[in-house]
């Protein structure tokens, strides 16, 4: 259990600068800098960052030019937010494109702890391939697991984007003792879709998160891009949504950011009220670990 018994948090929910497509690593990292600089100030002790918040969300084409983009880790960018991290005292994640080895990349999220050392990382498991997002070829699924990661404010079961509509990456996290779930974020909308299907896509976003609260007895952090985002090769490209939010572990709201708007989003997270939940609410211990054999199998033919 974290030492801390009411956390402060802070999401940084933020409109990518682009510069000729892709976007500028060192101009957006100099705004994460400001806003993680506001948000300490303001008592934050945990700051989550967006998903590939170097730069613009290039996954949205397949062209071999954008694995320029990738880094090391340890490289530039954890150099940078690793003294970020420790100048402010705080624990920050951050997500990045990850050069593994030549021809293998990953989508990677890395913790910083308050002295700006790498406390872990977690590799994202679940790649899509979706129109707009196409992850698949650009990155390597993940091979590290589901192993939440120790720091001074907690245990974080930090996850990515797509993760977040897999229960199995949520519970497998909770099961190794996560007092928190994170996740990195980039989902929109087609700016040419018809609102209701808009409404319908942002509204299964959030219930799939409350879900993972719900079920696993968790806070839930989820923070994502704002704005538009033109594609290279499409004519509408993404309309990020924004909506960042900080969830209890009954699935309630304890702050949630706007759809338009960049914002730093704070909350003060209960970590006690987790254990109180889990005794009205016992699911791990209610769980049939003997009847769950079948989840191993692709479909029940």
């Amino acid at each position: 259990m974290s030492k801390h018994s009411t956390l402060p948090v802070a999401l940084i929910q933020e409109r990518a600068i682009i510069d000729q497509g892709s976007g500028n690593a060192a101009a957006n990292l100099t705004v994460i800098e400001q806003r993680v600089a506001e948000a300490a100030r303001r008592g934050a002790k945990l700051v989550l960052l967006q998903e590939l918040h170097n730069g613009a969300y290039f996954c949205q084409h397949q062209n071999v030019r954008e694995f320029e983009l990738a880094e090391k880790i340890p490289g530039p960018s954890t150099d940078r937010l690793g003294q970020l991290a420790a100048r402010h005292g705080v624990v920050l994640v951050g997500s990045l494109f990850e050069r593994r080895g030549a021809g293998l990349y990953h989508n990677t999220a890395v913790v910083f702890d308050t002295d700006g050392s790498i406390a872990g990382k977690y590799r994202k498991m679940h790649i899509p391939d979706d129109p707009g997002f196409n992850e698949k070829f650009y990155f390597t699924p993940g091979d590290m697991g589901f192993e939440p990661v120790d720091t001074s404010v907690g245990r974080l079961g930090v996850l990515v984007c797509w993760d977040q509509w897999y229960p199995e990456g949520a519970r497998l996290m909770a099961l190794a003792g996560a007092e928190l779930l994170l996740y990195p974020t980039a989902i929109g909308w087609d700016p040419a879709d018809e609102q209701d299907e808009k409404d319908r896509q942002r509204d299964a976003w959030m219930l799939s998160h409350r879900g993972h609260a719900v079920a696993n007895g968790l806070p839930v952090l989820s923070c994502n891009r704002v704005g538009h985002e033109p594609s290279p090769v499409a004519a509408s490209g993404i309309d990020f949504w924004g909506s960042s939010h900080v969830l209890g572990p009954q699935g309630e709201f304890l702050a949630e950011a706007g759809t338009e708007q960049p914002e730093i989003l704070m909350a003060e997270v209960d970590l006690q009220r987790s254990e109180h939940v889990r005794r009205i609410w016992p699911f791990l211990r209610d769980r049939r670990i003997d009847a769950y054999g079948d989840l191993l199998k692709r479909y029940r033919d």
